[in-house]
This record gives C-alpha cells, structure tokens and sequence, in this order.
C-alpha cells in the first residue's frame, strides 16, 4: 500500500496547548487521526512523525525520497513549523531528496507576525495550505 510521510516540526507537539487562540485546542494526535482516516478513505497509509531538531527532519524528508524513488511513498505532507523561516537545510532536502512536497500551516502565517511572512519551504514545495487549522492536513 501507498503511503503519504506527514512530518511536523519543532513545538508542534504541544498543540492543544501552546496559544489555543492561534493553533485551536486539537492535539498532534488528533491531527494523526485525521490523516489516518483520510489516508484510509483513499487506499493509503500514513507515516506520521514529529520532532523538534532540524536535523531529524532532513533525514526523514531524505528518507521519503528514497521511498518515492522506490514507488513506496507518494509524496509528504510538511508542517515545518517555525524552521519554515529559517532552515535553508529542510530546502535543501526537498530539493536534494526530490520530494513531491506540500508545506501545512495551521494558522494564517500571512496576516502573523512579519518574520513569519517569508518561507525558505515554499520555493521547494509543489503546494502551500495556510490557515485552514488542522483540516489543512
């Protein structure tokens, strides 16, 4: 079976908690359950992860594209969280990796503060879903 990588990066483990008035009261693993059983609805799985190192995250997206290029994995899923305006490595691994990527904000990064107005992601990225909150995903 098919699968979709959804990858969530730094902070994104304290949803539910961390300013309910921007992010919602939905936690990670809601978020989880709502890829899961949209995935499911479609014939996919998902592989579903979160971490706060930017590192961590080039691995993974790295290791999405050798699945793609092995015809496992259809594409990723991105929330890159604050490393959306900062990391020019998580773009580089996009790029690098060849990985069919959409990049997911929770919030409207647009109408946030300015240094959340421009992504180092979105160049890379062949899609960008902003604002939506968890359905998003």
């Amino acid at each position: 079976m098919a699968t979709i990588t959804v990858l969530n990066g730094p902070n994104l483990n304290l949803l539910g908690l961390r300013e309910p008035a921007i992010y919602g009261s939905a936690t990670l693993a809601d978020v989880e359950r709502l890829c899961r059983e949209e995935a499911a609805q479609h014939g996919l799985e998902i592989d579903f992860r979160q971490s706060n190192h930017e590192g961590v995250l080039v691995d993974w997206i790295q290791e999405a594209g050798r699945a793609m290029a092995a015809g496992e994995c259809i594409g990723v899923v991105m929330n890159p969280a604050a490393y959306t305006h900062t990391s020019v490595a998580l773009h580089d691994a996009i790029k690098g990796a060849s990985v069919k990527l959409i990049e997911v904000h929770i919030s409207n990064v647009h109408a946030r503060e300015p240094f959340r107005h421009h992504s180092y992601i979105s160049p890379a990225a062949a899609g960008i879903v902003v604002g939506l909150g968890i359905e998003g995903y």
